[in-house]
């Protein structure tokens, strides 16, 4: 027996997705009259719920803002604990509990990053909550995420230190953070979006990892999370991928090749394959995922999987996702590493 569609949730979904064309979609999806859809969006308009602009066939929707706050705090000697219950403890008391606990592992890490990091005046944070998710961000006009991690890992790009992020276990002060927080807070929310300067980096939950540059550039970082209310998530199962109970470590990390592969580049050269292997030593497990890589050279591949895997035995490459031209180019490679071990 199928599910019940819930025609004003799924008008919501739809909404979230794009505010263009809804009326239209929603009578398609459910099998009803447009009048009818029409219907059901009129009433989730008058109920406050959604907004509207534009008319008939160009009236564009969006979900409104059912609550909506923000705050800026004095960074020095700020405890992060009470931007949480100032703020955002309130606005999830009537969530789920898995859902408040990805928000307040997320907002206390972004706020302690911001505190320890950033050397900013002030922290500024807020939330902007729809019926169907919430959006929370923390801020600061410090020295920018991305620039101090390019001056202190001596980087050439600035877009080598969003690479570095998405692999985990980075830090600009190891005596007083483990470099997890970004990397887990990323993994836990539906979207997680880093600005800073010209750059922005986006993981949303297909998941999906996006570095774009920006016209405006953003001084200091902005964080910006999303969470769906009703997600199924559960913050230790987001850990456990990743560091298995049994390890008690952060053993494993999934890297998103695409993000060495700057505009207008291709994936050919043994000193692009060290930049990405920087710091895999560190892990037991790498991922790695070649989603929106067409291809990759020898010398790439190469430095990769043979010279890389022969240096670091402890250290098992497993890539995932790979177009037909980067899985030739990764099994000539093992293959050469096969010969080079029977020699």
């Amino acid at each position: 027996m199928g599910t019940t569609v819930n025609p004003r949730q799924r008008a919501l979904e739809l909404i979230a997705q794009d505010g263009r064309g809804v009326a239209g979609r929603l009578a398609d999806e459910l099998g009803v009259s447009r009048q009818a859809a029409n219907r059901y969006l009129r009433e989730l308009v008058e109920s406050g719920i959604v907004e509207a602009i534009g008319r008939t066939r160009a009236r564009r929707y969006s979900l409104a803002a059912r609550y909506e706050v923000q705050r800026s705090f004095p960074r020095e000697g700020l405890d992060e604990d009470v931007v949480w219950m100032d703020l955002f403890a309130p606005a999830v008391a009537d969530l789920p509990e898995n859902v408040r606990d990805i928000w307040r592992y997320g907002i206390t890490e972004m706020v302690n990053n911001a505190v320890d990091h950033s050397e900013s005046r002030s922290v500024r944070t807020g939330l902007r909550k729809t019926a169907l998710y919430m959006d929370g961000w923390v801020a600061d006009d410090g020295v920018g995420i991305f620039g101090k991690i390019q001056q202190a890992l001596g980087l050439y790009d600035p877009r080598e230190a969003i690479l570095e992020l998405a692999k985990g276990k980075l830090t600009t002060d190891p005596a007083r953070h483990t470099g997890e927080g970004v990397f887990f807070t990323s993994k836990a929310f539906d979207a997680y979006v880093i600005r800073s300067g010209s750059l922005v980096f986006l993981h949303d939950e297909d998941p999906f990892d996006l570095l774009v540059d920006h016209p405006n550039p953003q001084h200091g970082t902005l964080v910006v999370m999303r969470l769906r209310h009703d997600s199924p998530r559960e913050l230790k199962a987001v850990f456990e991928a990743f560091a298995p109970p049994e390890e008690y470590t952060f053993a494993k990390t999934v890297v998103p090749v695409r993000l060495a592969q700057y505009e207008g580049e291709k994936l050919v050269s043994r000193s692009q394959a060290r930049r990405l292997a920087r710091r895999f030593e560190r892990f037991r497990h790498v991922v790695l995922d070649f989603s929106g890589v067409v291809e990759i050279g020898q010398a790439f591949a190469d430095e990769l999987f043979r010279v890389f895997a022969a240096e670091h035995p402890g250290v098992a490459l497993a890539p995932t996702n790979m177009a037909p031209g980067v899985e030739r180019m990764v099994r000539r490679a093992r293959a050469a590493a096969k010969e080079q071990e029977h020699a």
